[in-house]
């Protein structure tokens, strides 16, 4: 069908197109893409088996849906991605504020140019792209912004009484009619509010001031909540939950993997910053283990949640803090160390909930914690485990190391040191590279020094070093000798 030639409601008629409303349109290209086995929801990672599946029902059994779960799940993602399943175009009456279909007008203005005009009336396009609202729930919404109200405004204009029903002024559910309307954090809304929706639901029409205005609006509704919402800032109320079709739980990333590839596709990065900065697969692996490691933390409020955004913006902190120290040694070009973690601080300090909320360096503090904790996770994944008890005599894997901090002073490793005295750093510990080359001989040569600097944080998280932090970097030491000194 070409839309171009498709101007007035006859040649609408001629064309012979049929209107289908909003539900069945989402299902009958659902339908159709699942039978070509197309991907559905493109850029959603994670959610395969256990969230798309149950989304996919409630589309097919034409359901309102309840997204619920904590922050940073990619609900409004899937609501967002939804618009994909409609048509690319629907036609509509010229000029209507509530996008009438020419073959089933609601609307006052509508009917009554359909009756002036027949099948000269005008009729416009409307793309897929322009058929999605979304509106955040916040104490202060009223019914007029989401039903409407009366205009007294256009009352005076045209000349009107109050008591007709030309002077309605039709809020922003009315307007997305045949359209996906999302309404964000659901149980903030006001219980009366939400009770202003019970009709619209159910049976499709809408009230306001009193006008029996009988509108067959056609909606598809999708709301999104956070768990916590039901106890802290309010609830959906009861009769509301019951007309919501399908309530479909979220989840956080089940892998790191999946983290990872998350992460990789939504932070938004300078094309510079990955022209000339390398970032190693375990800074990688590093970065989302924090997140799952704040998911299980005593320290951090679990009803909150901790979002995907943390990981996000710990990533660009990450790069970004790479880069500032490239461009202060005159490196041109840099890999990510351990060391620059500290750099990611903000980003988890902004976005985690502390059980208990104290002064503001708390939450750096168990920041620093999370790094501690993801580093002390990954070091079996990588080198021989490190015992808590070791047999007498026993030589252990990493007992050159040890024995090399005993027998000097002590190791440090500033922050802002060039790659060249960096690398010339790390190569004076010389079984570090032996520990490497054993245990990691695949690893990329461009890794090599990330993995050195981890070995000696795995040994201080596993008490065998000591590290301590100054102003300008980390400072390494025999553990005894650092005990034995501190108490001289």
């Amino acid at each position: 069908m070409n839309i171009q030639n498709i101007k007035t409601l006859g040649d609408l008629k001629k064309a012979g197109y049929k209107s289908v409303g909003i539900k069945d349109e989402l299902r009958n290209n659902l339908r159709t893409k699942i039978s070509k086995g197309e991907t559905v929801f493109e850029g959603v990672w994670g959610f395969e088996n256990t969230v798309i599946p149950e989304l996919e029902r409630a589309i097919l059994s034409r359901h309102n849906i309840n997204l619920l779960g904590l922050r940073g799940q990619a609900k409004t993602r899937l609501a967002r991605l939804m618009v994909n399943l409609l048509d690319e175009y629907i036609p509509f009456v010229q000029g209507s504020e509530i996008n009438d279909d020419p073959l089933n007008p609601i609307s006052r203005f509508a009917k009554s140019l359909i009756e002036e005009k027949g099948d000269d009336t005008p009729i416009s396009w409307l793309h897929r792209s322009e058929r999605f609202y979304e509106k955040l729930a916040t104490p202060d919404v009223t019914v007029a912004d989401l039903i409407g109200d009366i205009d007294p405004i256009k009352a005076a204009n045209l000349k009107l009484s109050y008591a007709d029903d030309r002077v309605i002024h039709f809020g922003m559910i009315p307007r997305a009619n045949r359209c996906i309307f999302v309404i964000n954090e659901l149980p903030d809304l006001q219980a009366r509010i939400q009770v202003a929706l019970f009709n619209i639901l159910q049976e499709g029409d809408i009230q306001i001031r009193g006008f029996k205005v009988r509108m067959n609006l056609d909606l598809q509704f999708i709301f999104t909540a956070n768990p916590e919402d039901y106890t802290n800032r309010g609830s959906i109320v009861t009769p509301l939950k019951d007309r919501i079709g399908s309530q479909i739980l979220t989840h956080y990333p089940e892998t790191v993997k999946i983290a990872r590839t998350i992460t990789e596709q939504e932070a938004n990065l300078d094309g510079r910053q990955s022209e000339f900065i390398h970032v190693p697969s375990l800074a990688k692996d590093l970065l989302e283990q924090i997140s799952f490691e704040a998911r299980e933390s005593e320290f951090i409020d679990y009803k909150s949640g901790v979002s995907a955004r943390m990981s996000i913006t710990a990533f660009e902190n990450l790069l970004s803090t790479a880069e500032r120290r490239a461009l202060r040694s005159g490196d041109d070009k840099t890999t990510v160390r351990l060391s620059d973690f500290m750099g990611v601080i903000p980003a988890i300090t902004g976005k985690v909930e502390l059980v208990y909320e104290g002064e503001q360096e708390g939450a750096a503090v168990v920041a620093e914690h999370l790094i501690s904790e993801a580093v002390k996770t990954l070091f079996p994944d990588l080198f021989p485990k490190i015992e808590k008890l070791e047999k007498q005599n026993e030589k252990g894997p990493y007992q050159e190391v040890i024995d090399w901090f005993f027998n000097e002073s002590g190791f440090e490793l500033p922050d802002d040191a060039s790659d060249k005295e960096y690398k010339k750093l790390l190569d004076s510990i010389v079984p570090l590279k032996q520990l490497v080359q054993k245990y990691q001989p695949d690893a990329p040569k461009e890794d090599q020094y990330f993995l050195k600097e981890f070995i000696l944080w795995g040994l201080s998280e596993f008490k065998k070093l000591s590290k301590d932090r100054y102003t300008e970097g980390y400072q390494f030491k025999d553990l005894y000798g650092s005990y034995i000194s501190k108490n001289l």
